[in-house]
């Protein structure tokens, strides 16, 4: 019989509420430096925390990974029953949280660190794989050699309204969000092989480019695992979010669409008015 398996992550991987329950998944947080204060994501400060500190003084946050001692810390307290853990982390390219956690896990022999390659519900989509393959009966060393191996395969991209944050948040130059402003383009930023880039550039006003975007990355379905797809977003209007969901499911048969907010981690780089549709297609994608 296999050792009991137990699904955990660090903070970026934005699920909500709903499915942490019913996944009994927990989460190690990052930590949010704002306004001299030391945080930790999703604990003791939220995304509209943050912006409202922004529009006050034009600050933005710093993030930072869970320590070596935190990881262990997190480890220990998760494995205390004797079940074995599989853990993921942001991509290792946009954060050290893979390789602290992956330190951390040497000193424990039941411990399995998976770079998602990813961020936010990216990541999201291969915790709640882990889950149920748990759920099935696998063992931690085979979930995390599957998630590996099924990374490669999560389509994780966002529609961002503004480029303000990514600009003071050094991600892009002063030109380039200066253009898009002034022409009025929408930027839909792809995870590719672990890191951010620009896919696409939409024009025109936030609502009518969702309906484009997610047209274009749905596509005809027949490539999309139809068990989940998640929309999320960094602050935008219920009616908005609502549509997209909406829209989602007349593209497609899918057996749940879930719709989650963004935490502090991705809403401080992206800004409010920043969407996503996410999922995982049936073949590798081409990078």
């Amino acid at each position: 019989m296999n050792q009991a398996v137990r699904i955990t992550s660090d903070s970026t991987t934005d699920l909500s509420e709903e499915l942490l329950e019913r996944y009994h998944v927990s989460l190690l947080p990052l930590g949010v430096t704002l306004g001299g204060k030391e945080y930790a994501d999703g604990v003791n400060i939220n995304p509209d925390a943050i912006y409202e500190h922004y529009r006050k003084t034009g600050e933005l946050p710093k993030t930072s990974a869970a320590n070596l001692s935190d990881c262990e810390a997190f480890f220990k307290e998760n494995t205390k029953d004797g079940n074995a853990l599989v853990h993921f982390s942001i991509s290792a390219e946009m954060s050290s949280s893979y390789n602290n956690a992956r330190l951390a896990a040497q000193n424990f022999d039941n411990v399995y660190v998976v770079d998602t390659r990813n961020l936010s519900t990216g990541g999201g989509l291969l915790v709640v794989a882990a889950c149920e393959m748990a759920n099935s009966g696998m063992s931690a060393e085979e979930i995390a050699k599957a998630c590996t191996a099924l990374t490669n395969r999560v389509e994780a991209s966002f529609v961002v309204d503004d480029l303000e944050f990514l600009y003071k948040g050094g991600r892009c130059s002063a030109l380039a969000a200066f253009g898009a402003n002034l022409l009025k383009l929408k930027p839909c930023i792809g995870v590719i092989n672990g890191k951010m880039n620009v896919v696409k550039k939409y024009r025109g006003k936030f609502e009518h480019v969702l309906e484009d975007y997610i047209k274009d990355r749905i596509g005809d379905t027949s490539d999309i695992e139809p068990d989940r797809v998640f929309v999320t977003h960094a602050g935008c209007s219920p009616e908005v979010c609502e549509r997209c969901v909406e829209l989602v499911k007349e593209l497609g048969d899918f057996k749940e669409v879930f719709l989650t907010r963004a935490g502090c981690t991705v809403s401080s780089h992206c800004g409010p008015n920043t969407l996503g549709v996410l999922f995982i297609r049936k073949h590798p994608i081409n990078q």
